[in-house]
Protein backbone atom coordinates (compact mmCIF):
# COMPACT_ATOMS: atom_id res chain seq x y z
CA UNK A 1 0.00 0.00 0.00
CA UNK A 2 1.06 3.75 -0.94
CA UNK A 3 1.02 4.64 2.73
CA UNK A 4 2.99 1.78 3.55
CA UNK A 5 5.77 2.63 1.31
CA UNK A 6 6.01 6.14 2.43
CA UNK A 7 6.50 4.95 5.82
CA UNK A 8 9.02 2.57 4.98
CA UNK A 9 10.96 5.17 2.47
CA UNK A 10 11.04 8.03 5.18
CA UNK A 11 12.41 5.99 7.48
CA UNK A 12 14.97 4.66 5.61
CA UNK A 13 15.59 8.45 4.67
CA UNK A 14 15.35 9.48 7.74
CA UNK A 15 18.06 6.88 9.23
CA UNK A 16 20.23 7.31 6.32
CA UNK A 17 20.32 11.43 6.77
CA UNK A 18 21.03 11.56 11.27
CA UNK A 19 24.49 12.24 11.39
CA UNK A 20 26.57 9.84 13.38
CA UNK A 21 26.90 11.24 17.24
CA UNK A 22 30.37 12.71 17.61
CA UNK A 23 31.21 12.81 14.08
CA UNK A 24 31.84 16.30 12.66
CA UNK A 25 31.31 16.48 8.92
CA UNK A 26 33.60 17.34 6.41
CA UNK A 27 35.93 20.48 6.01
CA UNK A 28 34.46 22.55 3.29
CA UNK A 29 36.76 23.74 0.26
CA UNK A 30 35.25 26.85 -1.07
CA UNK A 31 37.78 28.20 -3.02
CA UNK A 32 38.10 24.72 -4.92
CA UNK A 33 34.18 24.62 -5.60
CA UNK A 34 34.05 28.11 -6.57
CA UNK A 35 36.84 27.63 -8.72
CA UNK A 36 34.67 24.36 -10.46
CA UNK A 37 31.74 26.94 -11.07
CA UNK A 38 33.96 29.65 -12.42
CA UNK A 39 35.36 27.24 -14.71
CA UNK A 40 32.62 25.95 -16.26
CA UNK A 41 30.57 28.64 -17.34
CA UNK A 42 29.22 29.97 -14.08
CA UNK A 43 27.62 33.20 -13.06
CA UNK A 44 26.61 32.37 -9.05
CA UNK A 45 27.60 30.17 -6.04
CA UNK A 46 25.78 30.62 -3.09
CA UNK A 47 26.63 28.26 0.09
CA UNK A 48 24.86 28.36 2.83
CA UNK A 49 25.54 26.44 6.36
CA UNK A 50 23.14 26.22 9.31
CA UNK A 51 21.10 29.44 8.34
CA UNK A 52 24.13 31.16 7.14
CA UNK A 53 25.72 32.58 4.42
CA UNK A 54 29.44 31.40 4.23
CA UNK A 55 30.20 31.74 0.51
CA UNK A 56 28.72 34.08 -2.62
CA UNK A 57 30.68 34.31 -5.37
CA UNK A 58 30.02 35.63 -9.08
CA UNK A 59 32.32 35.38 -12.04
CA UNK A 60 32.23 35.27 -15.59
CA UNK A 61 30.11 39.19 -15.69
CA UNK A 62 27.38 38.25 -13.49
CA UNK A 63 26.51 40.51 -10.16
CA UNK A 64 24.87 39.71 -7.18
CA UNK A 65 21.19 40.35 -6.98
CA UNK A 66 20.52 39.32 -10.82
CA UNK A 67 17.75 37.03 -10.89
CA UNK A 68 18.04 34.15 -13.88
CA UNK A 69 16.02 31.69 -14.99
CA UNK A 70 15.75 28.61 -13.02
CA UNK A 71 14.00 26.46 -15.71
CA UNK A 72 12.58 23.79 -14.48
CA UNK A 73 13.67 24.65 -10.95
CA UNK A 74 10.02 26.48 -11.21
CA UNK A 75 8.51 22.36 -10.51
CA UNK A 76 9.26 22.20 -6.86
CA UNK A 77 6.95 25.19 -6.45
CA UNK A 78 3.90 24.34 -7.85
CA UNK A 79 4.74 20.36 -5.79
CA UNK A 80 4.71 22.63 -2.98
CA UNK A 81 1.26 24.16 -4.04
CA UNK A 82 0.53 20.25 -4.49
CA UNK A 83 1.00 19.27 -0.57
CA UNK A 84 -0.73 22.79 0.14
CA UNK A 85 -3.85 21.71 -1.18
CA UNK A 86 -3.75 18.21 0.12
CA UNK A 87 -3.60 20.27 3.39
CA UNK A 88 -6.21 22.65 2.73
CA UNK A 89 -7.96 19.48 1.78
CA UNK A 90 -8.69 20.56 -1.72
CA UNK A 91 -7.48 16.90 -2.57
CA UNK A 92 -6.09 13.51 -2.01
CA UNK A 93 -2.85 12.30 -3.62
CA UNK A 94 -4.80 8.64 -4.24
CA UNK A 95 -7.69 11.11 -5.85
CA UNK A 96 -8.31 9.87 -9.70
CA UNK A 97 -7.95 13.08 -11.93
CA UNK A 98 -11.43 11.93 -13.74
CA UNK A 99 -13.00 12.99 -10.32
CA UNK A 100 -12.38 16.49 -11.36
CA UNK A 101 -11.85 15.67 -15.50
CA UNK A 102 -15.08 13.63 -16.34
CA UNK A 103 -13.92 14.47 -19.86
CA UNK A 104 -11.33 12.33 -18.82
CA UNK A 105 -12.64 8.96 -19.96
CA UNK A 106 -11.61 5.58 -20.79
CA UNK A 107 -7.19 4.34 -20.74
CA UNK A 108 -7.12 7.95 -18.76
CA UNK A 109 -10.24 7.40 -16.24
CA UNK A 110 -7.99 5.19 -13.35
CA UNK A 111 -4.79 8.06 -13.15
CA UNK A 112 -4.16 9.62 -10.34
CA UNK A 113 -2.97 13.02 -8.95
CA UNK A 114 0.02 11.66 -7.64
CA UNK A 115 1.03 9.99 -10.74
CA UNK A 116 0.59 13.34 -12.99
CA UNK A 117 3.22 14.98 -9.94
CA UNK A 118 5.89 12.44 -10.39
CA UNK A 119 5.36 12.22 -14.07
CA UNK A 120 4.35 8.53 -14.09
CA UNK A 121 0.89 8.93 -15.32
CA UNK A 122 1.89 7.71 -19.19
CA UNK A 123 0.71 11.00 -20.91
CA UNK A 124 2.85 12.01 -24.11
CA UNK A 125 5.55 14.98 -22.89
CA UNK A 126 4.37 17.67 -25.35
CA UNK A 127 7.24 19.90 -25.34
CA UNK A 128 4.91 22.06 -27.43
CA UNK A 129 3.66 23.15 -24.60
CA UNK A 130 7.11 25.22 -23.60
CA UNK A 131 6.20 27.59 -26.68
CA UNK A 132 4.70 31.25 -26.28
CA UNK A 133 1.41 32.36 -27.96
CA UNK A 134 -0.51 29.46 -26.90
CA UNK A 135 -4.29 29.75 -27.15
CA UNK A 136 -5.23 26.72 -24.17
CA UNK A 137 -2.06 24.82 -22.94
CA UNK A 138 -4.16 23.40 -20.27
CA UNK A 139 -7.06 21.66 -23.09
CA UNK A 140 -3.60 20.90 -25.00
CA UNK A 141 -2.14 18.70 -22.44
CA UNK A 142 -5.64 17.34 -21.25
CA UNK A 143 -5.92 16.29 -25.12
CA UNK A 144 -2.47 14.25 -24.92
CA UNK A 145 -2.34 10.63 -26.08
CA UNK A 146 -1.16 8.01 -23.30
CA UNK A 147 1.82 6.81 -24.66
CA UNK A 148 3.22 4.82 -21.84
CA UNK A 149 1.71 2.81 -18.78
CA UNK A 150 0.26 4.80 -15.48
CA UNK A 151 2.83 4.28 -12.68
CA UNK A 152 5.09 2.24 -14.70
CA UNK A 153 6.13 4.97 -17.20
CA UNK A 154 8.63 8.13 -16.44
CA UNK A 155 7.55 10.41 -18.65
CA UNK A 156 9.11 14.33 -17.86
CA UNK A 157 7.96 16.88 -19.24
CA UNK A 158 5.20 19.73 -19.06
CA UNK A 159 2.11 17.90 -20.10
CA UNK A 160 0.99 16.22 -16.76
CA UNK A 161 1.43 19.28 -14.53
CA UNK A 162 -0.36 21.49 -16.97
CA UNK A 163 -3.39 18.68 -16.09
CA UNK A 164 -2.70 19.36 -12.52
CA UNK A 165 -3.22 23.02 -13.17
CA UNK A 166 -6.86 22.13 -14.22
CA UNK A 167 -7.41 20.03 -11.89
CA UNK A 168 -6.46 22.57 -8.89
CA UNK A 169 -7.94 25.69 -11.24
CA UNK A 170 -11.23 23.84 -11.30
CA UNK A 171 -11.05 22.94 -7.29
CA UNK A 172 -10.37 26.30 -6.75
CA UNK A 173 -13.08 27.98 -8.37
CA UNK A 174 -15.65 25.52 -6.83
CA UNK A 175 -14.81 26.79 -3.46
CA UNK A 176 -14.35 30.35 -4.48
CA UNK A 177 -14.64 31.44 -7.91
CA UNK A 178 -12.05 34.42 -7.99
CA UNK A 179 -9.55 32.30 -6.75
CA UNK A 180 -6.72 30.68 -9.04
CA UNK A 181 -3.90 28.49 -9.27
CA UNK A 182 -1.14 31.72 -8.92
CA UNK A 183 -3.20 33.15 -6.65
CA UNK A 184 -2.97 30.06 -4.14
CA UNK A 185 0.74 29.41 -5.52
CA UNK A 186 1.47 33.16 -3.98
CA UNK A 187 -0.41 32.92 -0.97
CA UNK A 188 0.32 29.50 0.04
CA UNK A 189 3.99 28.67 -1.26
CA UNK A 190 5.78 31.96 -2.70
CA UNK A 191 4.80 34.85 0.02
CA UNK A 192 5.75 32.60 3.29
CA UNK A 193 9.29 32.23 1.53
CA UNK A 194 10.00 36.00 0.77
CA UNK A 195 9.03 36.30 -2.79
CA UNK A 196 6.90 38.15 -4.56
CA UNK A 197 5.05 37.02 -8.31
CA UNK A 198 6.97 35.09 -10.60
CA UNK A 199 7.14 35.44 -14.35
CA UNK A 200 4.65 32.46 -15.35
CA UNK A 201 4.46 32.82 -19.08
CA UNK A 202 0.70 33.02 -19.53
CA UNK A 203 -1.15 31.82 -22.43
CA UNK A 204 -4.40 33.35 -23.97
CA UNK A 205 -6.67 32.18 -21.12
CA UNK A 206 -4.60 32.69 -17.94
CA UNK A 207 -2.73 29.29 -17.53
CA UNK A 208 0.44 29.65 -16.47
CA UNK A 209 3.63 27.07 -17.89
CA UNK A 210 4.04 25.16 -14.83
CA UNK A 211 7.09 23.52 -16.20
CA UNK A 212 9.70 26.18 -15.90
CA UNK A 213 9.28 30.20 -16.06
CA UNK A 214 10.80 31.46 -12.73
CA UNK A 215 13.55 34.17 -12.59
CA UNK A 216 15.35 34.40 -9.38
CA UNK A 217 18.21 35.61 -7.76
CA UNK A 218 20.64 32.58 -5.64
CA UNK A 219 19.36 34.22 -2.72
CA UNK A 220 15.91 33.87 -3.39
CA UNK A 221 16.45 30.21 -4.85
CA UNK A 222 17.94 29.30 -1.34
CA UNK A 223 15.07 29.59 0.75
CA UNK A 224 13.83 26.66 -1.14
CA UNK A 225 17.03 25.02 0.48
CA UNK A 226 16.00 26.68 3.56
CA UNK A 227 12.55 25.03 3.46
CA UNK A 228 13.44 21.44 2.88
CA UNK A 229 16.42 21.95 5.56
CA UNK A 230 13.19 22.83 7.90
CA UNK A 231 11.24 20.15 6.95
CA UNK A 232 8.97 22.06 4.91
CA UNK A 233 8.76 24.96 7.05
CA UNK A 234 7.43 27.87 6.63
CA UNK A 235 5.16 26.59 3.95
CA UNK A 236 4.16 22.60 4.66
CA UNK A 237 3.72 20.42 8.05
CA UNK A 238 6.88 18.02 8.32
CA UNK A 239 4.53 15.34 7.17
CA UNK A 240 3.82 16.79 4.12
CA UNK A 241 7.28 16.76 2.69
CA UNK A 242 7.26 12.76 2.54
CA UNK A 243 5.64 12.87 -0.77
CA UNK A 244 7.97 15.33 -2.38
CA UNK A 245 11.25 13.53 -1.38
CA UNK A 246 10.15 9.79 -2.09
CA UNK A 247 10.68 8.93 -5.70
CA UNK A 248 7.89 6.75 -7.43
CA UNK A 249 8.07 2.99 -8.91
CA UNK A 250 8.58 4.07 -12.04
CA UNK A 251 12.14 6.83 -11.07
CA UNK A 252 12.77 6.27 -7.08
CA UNK A 253 14.82 9.73 -7.60
CA UNK A 254 12.25 11.69 -8.61
CA UNK A 255 9.08 13.09 -7.29
CA UNK A 256 6.77 16.56 -7.68
CA UNK A 257 9.62 18.68 -8.80
CA UNK A 258 12.60 17.29 -6.56
CA UNK A 259 15.55 14.45 -6.98
CA UNK A 260 16.75 12.54 -4.30
CA UNK A 261 20.13 11.23 -3.68
CA UNK A 262 18.92 7.91 -1.78
CA UNK A 263 20.23 5.49 -4.01
CA UNK A 264 23.75 6.94 -3.65
CA UNK A 265 24.15 4.74 -0.57
CA UNK A 266 23.00 1.09 -2.30
CA UNK A 267 25.04 -1.57 -3.93
CA UNK A 268 25.19 -0.66 -7.65
CA UNK A 269 24.36 2.90 -7.44
CA UNK A 270 24.49 4.79 -10.35
CA UNK A 271 25.81 8.26 -11.22
CA UNK A 272 24.23 10.18 -14.18
CA UNK A 273 24.46 13.15 -15.74
CA UNK A 274 20.47 13.53 -15.94
CA UNK A 275 20.19 16.40 -18.10
CA UNK A 276 21.63 14.03 -20.63
CA UNK A 277 19.38 11.42 -19.05
CA UNK A 278 16.41 13.58 -20.32
CA UNK A 279 17.59 14.34 -23.22
CA UNK A 280 16.79 10.32 -24.38
CA UNK A 281 13.70 9.94 -25.45
CA UNK A 282 11.58 8.27 -22.79
CA UNK A 283 11.39 4.62 -23.59
CA UNK A 284 15.03 4.16 -23.76
CA UNK A 285 16.02 6.13 -20.12
CA UNK A 286 16.89 3.88 -17.43
CA UNK A 287 16.20 4.97 -14.15
CA UNK A 288 17.13 1.94 -12.04
CA UNK A 289 19.63 2.91 -9.67
CA UNK A 290 20.35 6.28 -10.26
CA UNK A 291 21.91 8.65 -7.93
CA UNK A 292 22.55 12.37 -8.31
CA UNK A 293 26.60 11.67 -6.93
CA UNK A 294 27.79 9.19 -5.71
CA UNK A 295 30.33 10.04 -2.21
CA UNK A 296 27.85 12.54 -1.29
CA UNK A 297 24.78 11.86 1.93
CA UNK A 298 22.23 9.87 0.63
CA UNK A 299 19.92 12.91 2.04
CA UNK A 300 21.09 15.31 -0.70
CA UNK A 301 17.62 16.91 -2.48
CA UNK A 302 18.08 18.68 -5.59
CA UNK A 303 15.91 20.91 -8.15
CA UNK A 304 17.70 20.72 -11.46
CA UNK A 305 17.16 23.17 -13.97
CA UNK A 306 18.76 23.34 -17.55
CA UNK A 307 21.78 24.27 -18.23
CA UNK A 308 23.27 23.15 -15.18
CA UNK A 309 20.57 25.52 -12.88
CA UNK A 310 21.27 23.82 -9.21
CA UNK A 311 19.64 24.14 -5.87
CA UNK A 312 21.05 21.39 -3.65
CA UNK A 313 20.32 20.71 0.23
CA UNK A 314 21.92 18.53 2.35
CA UNK A 315 20.43 18.42 5.72
CA UNK A 316 22.43 16.16 7.85
CA UNK A 317 25.03 18.70 6.95
CA UNK A 318 23.23 21.87 7.02
CA UNK A 319 23.99 22.72 3.84
CA UNK A 320 22.06 24.81 1.06
CA UNK A 321 24.06 25.46 -2.66
CA UNK A 322 23.04 27.42 -5.29
CA UNK A 323 24.60 27.38 -8.85
CA UNK A 324 23.53 29.52 -11.80
CA UNK A 325 25.20 29.92 -15.04
CA UNK A 326 25.70 28.58 -18.72
CA UNK A 327 25.21 24.88 -19.74
CA UNK A 328 28.70 23.66 -19.64
CA UNK A 329 30.62 20.43 -18.99
CA UNK A 330 29.54 20.36 -15.59
CA UNK A 331 29.01 17.55 -13.10
CA UNK A 332 26.63 16.95 -9.89
CA UNK A 333 29.16 14.46 -8.52
CA UNK A 334 32.20 16.26 -9.37
CA UNK A 335 31.34 19.63 -8.30
CA UNK A 336 29.64 18.25 -4.56
CA UNK A 337 32.88 15.73 -3.93
CA UNK A 338 35.18 18.93 -4.80
CA UNK A 339 32.94 20.98 -2.34
CA UNK A 340 32.87 17.97 0.49
CA UNK A 341 36.51 16.85 -0.21
CA UNK A 342 35.46 13.53 -0.42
Amino acid sequence: MITTRRHFLHLVSALAASPAVGVEGPKLDLSAAAAYVKERKGYALLIKQHGKVIHESYANGAQRGEARRIYSGTKGYWGLAAMAAVEDGLLTLDEKVSTTLPEWTGSKKAITIEQLLDFNCGLERCLKLHQDGLTDRNQMAMDRPLVGTPGKSFIYGPSALQVFHEVLKRKLAARKRSDTPTRYLERRVLRPLGLGPQRYLADARGNPLLAAGFLLSPNQWSRMGDLLLANGKPVLKPDSMKPLLEGSSANSAYSFGFWNNHAASKPGAREIDIEDQLEVDWDRQNWSRVCIARGVPSDLIACIGSGYQRLYAIPSLGLVIVRQGLNARFSDGDFLRTLLGT
